[in-house]
């Protein structure tokens, strides 16, 4: 069992930056990739970034790529989303999720991931 805490999120104008953290608790041995995923009211939880148990491979969605930035410290259990050049359609529930090895690794897919965060509000004002 894997548990996923996120912080970080806030309301920031727009044009501005935001670090949102996921910690990570228990079976943390496991070589677990890692996601973040966003949902606002009314929409499609939508694929942000992905990242390899490694970090020698990241993946980006296409609404965010050259803005949000995904890395992470395995000694330290954590995974982070830089965000840059926020907009105000950013605003969502931001959630972090954990993903087990598998043949294939479906970055943007959300079934992929077992374990998910309680999630984090990120609001980008006008």
């Amino acid at each position: 069992q894997v548990q996923l805490v996120e912080s970080g999120g806030g309301l920031v104008q727009a044009g501005g930056s935001l670090r949102l953290s996921c910690a990570a608790s228990g079976r943390t041995f496991s070589p677990y990739a890692m996601g973040w995923f966003r949902q606002a009211p009314g929409k499609e939880r939508e694929f942000v970034a992905a990242i390899r148990w490694s970090g020698g491979s990241t993946y980006t969605g296409d609404s965010v790529k050259g803005r949000f930035t995904i890395s992470r410290d395995n000694a330290k259990n954590t995974v982070t989303l830089q965000m840059t050049g926020l907009k105000p359609e950013d605003t969502a529930v931001y959630y972090c999720a954990a993903a087990p090895p598998g043949l294939y690794f479906l970055a943007a897919t959300s079934g992929t991931y077992k374990y998910w965060g309680q999630g984090t509000q990120v609001t980008v004002s006008s």
